[in-house]
């Protein structure tokens, strides 16, 4: 038999024999079964690893709103969602574990979409804060920020045209800093309607001004 059609029969049997050094003669076998053995412990290694890093995870599940929930609204189960939070964060959560203790009550204050609930967020009605009001303007297009939504800062202006005093003298403008607490179509689908919490002392100035109201959104440091 020549050398090639050994080699095929060797293939054949299951061995694939590799001529060893010509002075010992020796032949080196590469066995099917050992190669899928040392496969396999790869893969076991591969697995154990990802396990050791999940075990290294210190990062615990805690609750927060899946969409925005309103003041006086009763928490549905399909309002909240787990997400997993650093476990030395130290701002106050609630744990996953509680969500059946969360799902009935009501909403204490507005919570934004995606925003981690804290438990003093769950009771009765505590809104507006003290010293702070919330007032609603309604806003023509082209007169907000697109996508503006709850919890953005912003500027508000009310500009009249004839003047604080009238008789078409210089635009009289009345202007207050504040949060938005909800966004939503004015009922005359002509323009939105924003509710924005501003300052016990600024409410009646922007609620009794007439004119254009503009809504001017901030940056997240102011």
């Amino acid at each position: 038999m020549t050398a090639p059609s050994a080699q095929k029969q060797a293939l054949v049997n299951g061995n694939l024999r590799v001529p060893g050094s010509a002075g010992s003669g020796a032949h080196r076998r590469v066995s099917l079964p050992r190669i899928l053995f040392g496969s396999g412990l790869v893969l076991v290694c591969v697995l154990a690893s990802v396990l050791a890093v999940r075990a290294l995870d210190s990062r615990v599940p805690v609750l927060a709103a899946a969409r925005a929930l309103a003041v006086g609204q009763v928490v549905a189960d399909a309002d909240v969602r787990i997400v997993r939070l650093s476990a030395s964060s130290e701002v106050v959560t609630v744990p996953a574990a509680e969500r059946s203790s969360v799902v009935g009550r009501t909403v204490s204050v507005p919570v934004a979409a995606g925003a981690l609930l804290a438990p003093s967020e769950l009771g009765a009605a505590a809104w507006p804060p003290t010293g702070q009001s919330v007032v609603a303007l309604p806003v023509k297009p082209g007169r907000i920020p697109s996508g503006l939504a709850a919890g953005a800062k912003v500027s508000v202006f009310v500009v009249s045209a004839g003047g604080a005093g009238g008789g078409g003298g210089a635009a009289g403008v009345v202007s207050a800093d504040g949060t938005v607490t909800d966004v939503h179509a004015a009922v005359d689908q002509t323009g939105t309607t924003v509710s924005v919490l501003v300052g016990a002392s600024d409410a009646p100035r922007i609620a009794s001004a007439s004119g254009e109201v503009s809504v001017v959104q901030l940056g997240s440091g102011r």
